[in-house]
Order: structure tokens, then sequence, then C-alpha cells
């Protein structure tokens, strides 16, 4: 008896490009977006839409796409059209040129409305430079047409997308052997440690605060306060120090608390009664009517002004000193960043846009510490202990840090309120 052929459903593809307002990184917000579902022969479904952001459009943004804000501002903003992209990009592949913007852009997106949005990936951009070697540039505009592929609408989804759509066609017929598509399926669902990387690292803010590395039971293997969490973050994994050897193994997830300026760091380690001593090197002096910074190890003496990480910290500090006519008398300087018998409240910028940093400022010392909203009413002291964090500890770096930030006049002081 003759067996029936099995039919194969053919691997379906989503051609994508996005066109964001130009906010700052992980804050921008779509405003064109264009998307084919391709079957590897012919397009079987497309969506083309301009979206409201919401938000405003940087000049730079208007000038290079055309879109305007008087354009999106009757387009649909995106949970309206969410559902849409779910549909067409269901069982796909996702195929863009830099495709981890665009697959960002989505993801933040889908994020907002409480939605995780997790799809296969392709990026046309290291497929070109495997099979179209020698190329002089990469880029979507000069690739294409280096290869006589027009490009219509430049900088615009729907042009983009279709540009790519014609260099992946292209793409799929260089790669006679399959190797390259197979092997880039294969790597983005095998449970491989590049992949590993990838999805542990994708969502990490490029910001400064505390990075948390876990187990798959939650245990912390280890934790640090860092500049920029997702570049630390990504230099832990593709490192080759035996150092990292248990925590590149053992990590199964990775959570972060946004901390904002310096200061916060240091009260939150404060609060936790943990000591981590911050190397300052430099040192600010008044000598013959000049203030200088110097190593703090040239003059075991005398005591600084000020300490700060670096030579270029302090120099910032003197140009900025020397700017004022008040600090020409070292003793006003001393007396403005000298808190040692002060009751106040600070005011400063929180971790994030909206919240305040409040520190309460008692017998020259920071007793407690806390965050509010703008919104939030906080004259009575009664309110703010609802809100405080005390801090059992203070340390000199802590002192040193309040005093710099008092010099740039990042708190305001107030009386301490009833």
């Amino acid at each position: 008896m003759a067996q029936a052929a099995v039919k194969r459903e053919p691997r379906m593809y989503s051609i994508i490009d996005i066109e964001s307002n130009g906010a700052g990184y992980r804050k921008e917000c779509i405003i064109d977006i264009a998307i084919y579902r391709y079957d590897g022969q012919k397009i079987v479904d497309q969506f083309i839409s301009l979206v409201n952001p919401e938000s405003d459009i940087t000049p730079f943004v208007q000038r290079l796409t055309g879109i305007t804000p008087k354009m999106v501002k009757t387009a649909p903003k995106f949970h309206e059209i969410a559902k849409r992209v779910i549909e067409i990009t269901q069982n796909t592949t996702l195929v863009g040129h830099n495709i981890e913007f665009d697959y960002r852009m989505l993801r933040q997106s889908f994020q907002s409305l409480g939605y995780t949005f997790e799809i296969n990936t392709l990026d046309t951009i290291p497929l070109a430079k495997k099979l179209i070697p020698d190329e002089v540039s990469y880029s979507l505009g000069k690739l294409v047409k280096s290869l006589g592929i027009p490009l219509v609408s430049h900088h615009r989804a729907d042009g983009d997308a279709r540009a790519t759509l014609e260099l992946f066609r292209l793409l799929i017929l260089k790669d006679t052997e399959n190797e390259i598509i197979s092997k880039q399926y294969e790597e983005t669902n095998a449970k491989s440690y590049v992949n590993k990387i990838r999805i542990l690292t994708q969502d990490l803010p490029n910001e400064k605060g505390f990075v948390y590395f876990q187990s798959g039971n939650g245990d912390i293997i280890f934790s640090d306060h860092v500049q920029n969490i997702n570049k630390f973050s990504k230099k832990i994994f593709n490192s080759k120090s035996k150092r990292w050897e248990e925590v590149q193994a053992q990590v199964q997830q990775i959570n972060y608390e946004i901390t904002g300026i310096d200061i916060i760091a240091k009260l939150i380690l404060s609060s936790r009664n943990i000591r981590k001593r911050e190397h300052l090197p430099f040192g600010l002096y008044y000598r013959n009517d000049t203030y200088v910074v110097e190593k703090n190890k040239l003059n075991k003496t005398e005591r600084p002004i000020l300490k700060f990480k670096s030579f270029t910290q302090g120099s910032k500090a003197v140009q900025f000193i020397t700017s004022q006519d008040e600090f020409s008398d070292v003793n006003s300087l001393r007396n403005m960043i000298d808190f040692k018998k002060r009751n106040e409240l600070w005011l400063g910028t929180g971790r994030r846009l909206g919240e305040k940093l409040f520190l309460i400022i008692e017998n020259g010392r920071v007793a407690s510490y806390g965050f509010y909203e703008l919104f939030t009413q906080i004259q009575t002291m009664s309110k703010l202990s609802k809100l405080k964090i005390d801090l059992p500890l203070q340390t000199p770096d802590l002192n040193n840090e309040l005093q710099l930030a008092l010099l740039r006049g990042d708190f305001e002081t107030l009386p301490l309120p009833k």
C-alpha cells in the first residue's frame, strides 16, 4: 500500500522594520511599523501602520523619517495594534536588519501592556557578512544599493522592511547548504550558553544600580553596585577569568535595582549595614590662595577639603569652585559643605522620573532617607516617618559624597518639618 505523502508546512518568517521617536535608550516609542509574513517564496500577509507614540518625536527623527507629530496624531496607539502584531508574527521567525533593535522595541511596547512577547529571531547583518563578504558597508541603505535591490522610502518602516525582505530572499538563495539559517535557528532555540546570555541580558537597563546574579532557586550568587547594569552583566558572561566561572555556570536569572545617582547606592548599602569602602585617591587642597588637586598620599599631614575618585573629577570641581566668587574665601567653601550641626530635610533626584529622594539630617548625620512621588505631600514628620528608611551606618565615603552633592547643588535644603 502506498503511503500518503506527509505535507510539510513551510517555515514562516515575519520581516519587520520599526521606526522610533528617538527618545532615550529604552524610553523610545514606536512611530512606524511594517511586517511582512513571508513563507520563503511569497508574501502571505502584511501589516503597515503609523503609530501614535503618545510622546514627542525628536527633530532629528522628523528630519530622518519625514514623520511629524501631526501625522501620528490620529494614528492608532500601540495597544490598538498589539493583537494584529501577535497574529501576523505567530509561529514565525522574526527577521530584521539589526533585529536586536526591532525585537527590543516590540518587547518594550508589549511589556508596557503587561504582556511578555517572545519569538525566535534572525538578523540579516551577520547573514550578509557570511554569505556576501567584502562589502564596503553592511548598513541597509548601502548594502541593498550595492546589490541592486530597490529601496523606496528609506527610513520609513514599509520601505526598509521591503528592502530587508528582498535582501533576505537573496540570502536564502545564496545559502545553498542551508547551513547559516539552520545554525542560527538551532542556536536561537537551543539552551546553549550563547542563548542563555541573550535571554538573561536582553532586557537589562543601561543604568546605574545593583545587579543580582541568582541561581534557579533564587539564591544570590553574586551582587554589586555597577555603573551600567547591562554592560557589566555582558562583561561577566564574556569574561575568560576563572573568577567568574562559577557565576557563569550557575546563574539562571538576573534581577536589578536601579539607583540613579551614586549617593543613593551608598545610602542603600549603609541601610543594609554593608561596608564597601570606595577608593578616593585624590584630594582638594588650598595653598597660597589657590585650589589644587593632588594625590592624598603626597601629603599625609594636611587633610583634604574634599576627596575624589579621579583627577578629572577633582579638576571639574576646581573649575566650578573658582567660578564662584564666594569661594575665593576657602572658609566660605568649608562652611557651605559642612553639615556637622545641621538639622535639615534635603530633597533631591530619585531613582526614576517623577520620584524624589529625601534625607533627614539630624545633628550633622543622615538619620534616615526615603523616596516619594512628586504628587505626594510630605509637610509633616509623621508622613515622612511612614516612608523613611533608618540609616544605622554612616561611612566617611558617604559624608564625602554628601559634601560633593552640596557643592554641586544636588539638594534643596529645608528646615525639618514638625
